[in-house]
């Protein structure tokens, strides 16, 4: 799916490639807008070229071929220092020697500010990240959450025109992360600033970001907002990548127009759409969310239904989730209130109905490919 072209984007690639010596290409032809203000993650598992891409804006690694533009202005050559980029790393980078507001002088110090300019916005830095009273301290002797807001402060200080954070809240537990990836956001949206982030954590991709690209075997596969990913994944990588999902072996019957009836393996016959290159006779794959399965008894209307084997039902709060094994011996996974199970048993026959609105096809041998 394509990128939309923006007006006067602040970052675009165009065709971007990034090969190494004796290796094949990690980054091939990545092309994509980003908007002014704009808060863009780039998602993708372990090599799928996302954190090389931040690197190849950030000036730390050199573009094999195609152009980097920067407000406008090719920047795939300009020396790192001379980009205006802030950059915040997972490792935070801070300074040891240094306490905290001498972190943040730093990189203003570097660009010859005077001195009352650098102590008014070191002390507006550590206002905005609420640790103005712990300038004196040195990083060791701040908590993990503490030293990352202050490796943030000290990426905005001198006010860049972006901001790329690279992994940054993976070294922190799921609690501060989860506050950490609040603050983030709030900062962000307070400046208007700009910012490019890579994680490998869609979860974390879904909460933060206006728009996501997901990245897998060095393409963009898809450049779309939170919910567009996950409500209308383009195949079968992005549907299992982002978010959970089920998966669901089948074959076409018959095929009219854009869509086509089905037979699963499960047993039900949903009528779905289907991509141009799936034909009558073909093997499919259906994806479906585990809140998309319901456990009702009663009519199921038009949306199909089966009759499951409850294999196990945990408890998670606010929900539970039961695994059933369907006819034919796939397995599925379906939230449920914690009240509708209460006295269900394991190896009980559990009626369940498939949501087919959010059922999605894709050829069995369907395989990513780039965003064009």
């Amino acid at each position: 799916m394509a990128s939309p072209r923006t007006d006067n984007p602040a970052v675009s690639f165009d065709r971007v490639s990034k090969s190494y010596a004796g290796s094949q290409r990690v980054v091939r032809d990545v092309s994509f807008d980003v908007a002014r203000g704009e808060f863009f993650t780039m998602l993708g598992p372990s090599g799928s070229g996302k954190t090389t891409s931040l690197m190849m804006l950030a000036g730390f690694e050199d573009v094999t071929s195609g152009t980097i533009y920067l407000a406008g202005s090719a920047i795939s050559h300009q020396p790192a220092h001379k980009r205006n980029i802030g950059v915040v790393f997972q490792n935070y980078a801070l300074f040891p020697h240094m306490s905290v507001a001498e972190n943040l002088n730093y990189p203003l110090s570097v660009r010859k500010i005077g001195r009352a300019e650098r102590e008014a916005r070191v002390t507006r830095a550590l206002q905005m990240v609420r640790l103005g009273q712990f300038a004196g301290r040195r990083p060791k002797q701040l908590s993990g959450g503490q030293q990352q807001r202050v490796a943030l402060a000290r990426a905005l200080i001198f006010r860049p025109e972006i901001v790329l954070l690279d992994e940054p809240l993976g070294a922190l537990d799921k609690q501060l992360r989860e506050e950490m990836q609040v603050e983030i956001r709030s900062i962000q949206q307070d400046l208007g600033v700009t910012m490019l982030y890579v994680t490998h954590d869609q979860s974390e991709a879904l909460t933060m970001s206006d728009r996501i690209a997901v990245f897998n075997d060095g393409n963009i596969v898809q450049i779309d907002t939170p919910r567009a990913l996950y409500d209308r994944p383009v195949d079968s990588f992005v549907a299992t990548f982002i978010g959970e999902n089920n998966t669901l072996a089948g074959r076409v019957i018959a095929r009219s127009g854009p869509e086509g009836r089905l037979a699963l393996a499960c047993g039900i016959t949903p009528t779905l759409p289907l991509p141009p290159d799936v034909a009558a006779g073909d093997e499919v794959t259906v994806h479906i969310r585990p809140e998309d399965v319901r456990i009702e008894q009663g009519d199921a209307g038009d949306q199909p239904a089966c009759s499951a084997t409850l294999i196990s039902l945990t408890f998670n709060g606010d929900h539970s989730r039961a695994r059933c094994a369907l006819p034919g011996g796939e397995t599925i996974i379906c939230k449920v209130g914690n009240k509708g199970l209460q006295d269900a048993q394991i190896g009980s026959a559990i009626p369940l109905r498939f949501d087919a609105d959010h059922m999605r096809a894709f050829g069995k041998n369907n395989k990513s490919t780039p965003a064009t």
